[in-house]
């Protein structure tokens, strides 16, 4: 048999410890896709290694994402801002439409 050795499988298993998921609070079969119902609360839940257990709960969207990806709402570093795009025509730029 080619079975994976168990200690390969704990370490797998130990590193998905800790993370996280959102799941919204809806009713029935109710809608579950996030972009279509982005004012749903939502219950937030952490994987213990066995199961998922409620670690904390959003009332929106974009309060999920702040809990799901707080790195992401972080100001950049130095208080640096991203670069507008500069004038001209470049390949990647629509032409202009002949008159």
């Amino acid at each position: 048999m080619d079975d994976e050795p168990l200690k390969d499988w704990a370490e797998r298993r130990d590193a998905k410890i800790g993370r996280l998921r959102a799941v919204p609070v809806v009713s029935g079969d109710g809608s579950r896709g996030a972009l279509l119902q982005p004012d749903t609360p939502r219950v937030i839940e952490r994987w213990n290694g066995y199961v998922w257990e409620s670690y904390a709960f959003a009332a929106n969207l974009a309060e999920t994402k702040a809990v799901l990806y707080p790195e992401s709402c972080e100001p950049l570093p130095g208080g640096a801002k991203p670069k507008p795009l500069g004038s001209g025509e470049g390949k990647h730029r629509k032409p202009p439409a002949p008159r």
